[in-house]
């Protein structure tokens, strides 16, 4: 095996992520008939033609007067998406199924071999050290208080969040939570609930490879009859083509979120960069990027982003802190490709 001193980076390195998502569908009905199955209906998407205003900034400089009037004087028509509850339903259904799988920290792909297996010796140390129930108690704390509703949690009344453990299509364990008792901010309330605590205990199970594991997550969240609920919103590159200003997601004929969106709410557990005070957790990324802010938490500058932290733990054997370390390990269960190209 090569030292230390001579590890280089692979160029070609990839994982795959181990919390892997289905995509949520939506479903209307009462609050009351929460244990029925048979009386939630699926929520559908419609086109709704508006009649606005014009709203948004333009450029003034240079432009005669009298055009810049006539411009916002014109009504601005469009076509957009919409998905509501029934005038007769009070209640948003969300259901998804998550797996989680064993190996983290195995690369998929690997072209140096060296390189692998100082990694596999770094996470393994990791693994039965400290082990996976910090990041597993986090991943589930998401699930329970239904962070990965985004909007739809937004304003809600009641929300109940139900998971279930699937084992050969039954489900072997149930648990129920009350979402809007658990903080989207602070995690130390993980630790007072079994309830928590047990799914946690499973999903680190799970991530370990001791057991399989297929949760079954299914939300009830109480709006108000006919009140707009919110899909994912499809992102449309040739706009000029698509007909509409919006575009809703629809999964046969059923409104739904993008299994990408879930992933990001439950990977949402990363109170370790220096801005936590001011922006709260965010979600697990190599540069800890938050795009809706237009800013990055781990820039490399800082010597707190994904690669230096796994080059310094790797190649120079300078453990990072534990905080970190925790980061290291939640971002290759996330996957990605992460070689090194050797391109400046």
């Amino acid at each position: 095996m090569a030292t230390t001193n001579t590890l280089k980076t692979a160029s070609v390195l990839a994982f795959e992520r181990k919390l892997d998502p289905s995509d949520a569908l939506l479903f209307s009905g009462s609050w009351k008939d929460r244990e029925s199955e048979s009386a939630w209906a699926p929520v559908t998407v419609r086109p709704k033609s508006v009649r606005g205003t014009i709203s948004n900034r333009l450029k003034t400089k240079d432009q005669d007067p009298a055009k810049l009037d006539a411009a916002i004087e014109n009504p601005n028509l469009q076509t957009v998406d919409v998905a509501t509850l029934p005038s007769d339903a009070d209640t948003l259904k969300t259901v998804f199924s998550l797996r989680v799988l064993s190996g983290a920290g195995t690369p998929n792909a690997c072209n140096n071999a060296d390189y692998q297996t100082k990694l596999l010796a770094t996470v393994s140390g990791y693994v039965e050290t400290i082990g996976y129930g910090e990041l597993a108690s986090r991943y589930v704390y998401n699930l329970a208080n239904g962070r990965f509703l985004w909007r739809n949690r937004l304003g809600a009344e009641q929300i109940e969040v139900r998971v279930q453990h699937i084992v050969k299509g039954s489900a072997k364990r149930t648990w129920t939570f009350d979402g809007l008792t658990l903080s989207l901010i602070d995690f130390s309330t993980q630790s007072t609930s079994t309830e928590l605590r047990e799914l946690g205990a499973l999903v680190a199970a799970g991530l370990s490879g001791n057991t399989h594991v297929l949760l079954l997550v299914t939300a009830f969240a109480r709006l108000g009859a006919g009140q707009e609920v919110y899909p994912s919103q499809e992102l449309i590159l040739d706009k000029g083509n698509a007909g509409k200003s919006k575009t809703l997601y629809v999964v046969s004929g059923v409104a739904g979120i993008h299994s990408q969106k879930l992933g990001n709410a439950i990977r949402t557990i990363d109170t370790w960069h220096p801005e936590v005070t001011e922006i709260g957790p965010i979600a697990v990324e190599p540069y800890g990027s938050i795009t809706t802010l237009g800013k990055a938490c781990r820039k490399p500058s800082d010597k707190i982003d994904f690669y230096n932290l796994l080059d310094s733990w790797l190649l120079k054997d300078k453990i990072p802190h534990l905080d970190q370390q925790h980061f290291v390990m939640a971002t290759l269960i996330r996957g990605g490709v992460f070689g090194d190209s050797g391109k400046e």
